[in-house]
């Protein structure tokens, strides 16, 4: 054990010294932010232009509607006289946008047309049509002759809020959203995935470069082979882990600091009243009554936070030790990582599909697919993590953790057969039959 961590801590130590990992560990966190705020920014910028817009209404019948209408500061409306061919050549006017009434709008909807040198700003556009379609709805309304009927068909149109409430074995409720379920196990996914892939993906890198380079015929002078094999294996994990804090960390960070920079509003006020409304509530009130910002709160309030996090880090590090081992036996036979390919193209096949059904289980956490997938280990700790914000029975939870341990076990004897042979052979490309007699070896 002291020789496995002494190849921790050296593997561990190199990797995290490299520039690459310096650069990416910093830089990603900046990229992640920006990524999250720009947009915020970009869309808090106002568009100070002024926007003139010219109203030629061939009917008559519309040319006091737009005089009365209110428009934003920069944007002024003109009822013309003049045709829109004049209009268009009068470079000194420069309109922004020549709107044509050309026939009524009551027989004939479409009969609005909207001309720009350039694109037609789609407030342009939205102020036309909201304010066109409202007086022919006003209009068709009235020629009815029913009194209050305007009144009447507002007060019908009704929007429907269910309340989504689970309730637990002790009888307590609690509400409950399924947008916000999905995305808290599509997050953990796709955590999961991606760090199956990158993290396998250095072992095996490694394992190669380390073959090649003849390193290895020294370094099992001193250590024994599955030695070697399970120290390279955690201390990747243990610098993908290191990385993936950091990005949380940085990127949290990051993003508060650009928001401040910026400007950019956080509405921590309207934050801080509906926390203080939800603990005057003292529970009782609906997020109908609490808002938006009340609903995400009550919905992320009913997800079993501590079951979840505890089972994301178990399947987190069964995952990883399931393909990293195959990860190692794969480098291990090979001498270049171009021969990889023909031994990855199968565990690539499974993962991808672990994350497709995770993806269309998020639908239907208690189907058929998403069941079986969150059984069987090559596939488990990926959909199992969809199917956690919904409440599995813990009966499938042991069972699937049982069999992920079975099969974790076995592939990590596979693993070191595989790499204590194919570790030093040399100038021969190995097949699937000539791997299999690996595993006979004594």
């Amino acid at each position: 054990m002291n020789k496995i961590g002494l190849i921790i801590s050296t593997e561990y130590s190199s990797r995290v010294k490299k520039k690459s990992f310096i650069l990416t560990t910093f830089l990603t966190p900046v990229l992640f932010a920006l990524i999250i705020m720009l947009p915020v920014w970009l869309a808090s910028i106002g568009n100070n232009e002024e926007k003139r817009v010219a109203i030629v209404d061939n009917t008559g019948l519309y040319t006091d509607l737009f005089s009365r209408v209110e428009t934003d500061d920069n944007m002024t409306i003109e009822v013309a006289g003049q045709p829109v061919e004049e209009l268009k050549d009068d470079e000194t006017r420069d309109y922004t946008a020549i709107v044509l009434i050309s026939d009524d709008l009551m027989r004939n909807p479409d009969a609005v047309t909207i001309y720009s040198h350039t694109q037609v700003p789609r407030e342009v556009t939205r102020l036309v049509e909201n304010t066109l379609s409202d007086y022919v709805e006003r209009k068709k309304l009235e020629s009815y002759n029913i009194a209050g009927l305007e009144q009447i068909i507002a007060d019908a149109q009704t929007e429907i809020h269910a309340e989504t409430v689970k309730w637990n074995d002790a009888g307590e409720e609690t509400s409950s959203n399924t947008d916000i379920a999905i995305a808290v196990g599509m997050i953990s996914t796709l955590v999961i995935y991606m760090f199956i892939f990158v993290s396998g993906g250095q072992v095996m890198s490694s394992v190669v470069q380390e073959k090649a380079n003849r390193i290895v015929e020294v370094m099992v002078c001193s250590v024994k082979p599955w030695e070697l094999m399970w120290g390279k294996i955690i201390s990747v994990a243990l610098v993908c882990l290191t990385q993936i804090v950091l990005w949380f960390v940085l990127t949290g960070f990051l993003t508060v600091v650009i928001s401040i920079a910026a400007g950019i509003s956080t509405d921590a006020g309207q934050m801080a009243d509906t926390m203080q409304m939800m603990e005057m509530a003292g529970g009782t009130a609906s997020p109908v009554e609490l808002g938006v910002l009340g609903e995400v709160f009550h919905s992320l309030a009913s997800i079993n936070w501590l079951q979840l996090i505890v089972l994301f880090v178990v399947y987190f590090i069964g995952g990883y030790l399931l393909y990293a081992s195959l990860f190692a036996a794969i480098g291990a036979a090979v001498d270049n990582e171009a021969d990889t390919q023909q031994f990855m193209t199968p565990i690539t096949i499974v993962v991808l599909f672990a994350l497709y059904a995770g993806i269309y289980s998020a639908e239907n956490p208690d189907g058929p697919l998403a069941l079986w997938c969150s059984m069987i280990p090559f596939t488990s700790p990926i959909v199992m993590m969809v199917r956690l914000p919904f409440d599995v029975p813990g009966w499938q939870i042991a069972v699937s953790l049982a069999l992920l341990a079975l099969t974790i076990v076995g592939t990590t004897w596979i693993g070191s057969k595989i790499y204590r042979v194919g570790i030093l052979m040399y100038g021969k490309k190995p097949s699937w039959k000539e791997m299999v007699k690996w595993l006979r070896y004594k």
